[in-house]
């Protein structure tokens, strides 16, 4: 009886371990990180690692200006949703602050439009031509969208 209830004791001991560590190798890296949020690019193109590095270097560069203005479209949206919240509640607006945000706004769209060509003229100079043409297929939803959201 002992014995039978040693083995069952090392059975689960041993299986656990091993579903544990199985878990914890296949667990997927980070999104947080540069390199895994461009290993889709390294796979998608077939990329050579000095590619690679300077693709890399590209995002490295160009990030803090990408994110300082992703902070502020975010900033422009929650002043927007407040001049709503205020139309709803007190059902008033101030025309002239609306007006300034909706000139921040356009002049927001164009930056980050621009910078999003500066990255994607960058990062195509270091590709062949057959990965330029697939990077901008895949791009082309995107691109496709940005241009459909421009005002006429």
């Amino acid at each position: 009886m002992k014995r039978t209830l040693l083995v069952l004791s090392l059975g689960l001991v041993a299986g656990t371990t091993a579903h544990v560590g199985w878990f914890a190798a296949k667990r997927p890296a980070p999104v947080d990180s540069l390199d895994t949020q461009l290993a889709w690019i390294r796979t998608q193109l077939d990329l050579a690692p000095d590619q690679y590095r300077q693709l890399k270097h590209l995002h490295e560069q160009l990030g803090p200006r990408q994110l300082q203005l992703a902070a502020e479209v975010e900033r422009l949206r929650a002043a927007f949703a407040r001049f709503e919240r205020e139309r709803r509640e007190a059902g008033e607006v101030d025309f002239l602050e609306v007006a300034r945000a909706a000139a921040d706004s356009r002049s927001l769209d164009r930056e980050c439009e621009a910078s999003a060509r500066q990255l994607v003229s960058a990062a195509t100079r270091v590709m062949t031509p057959e990965q330029r043409q697939r990077y901008l297929r895949l791009l082309a939803p995107a691109l496709k969208d940005a241009a459909a959201d421009q005002p006429l």
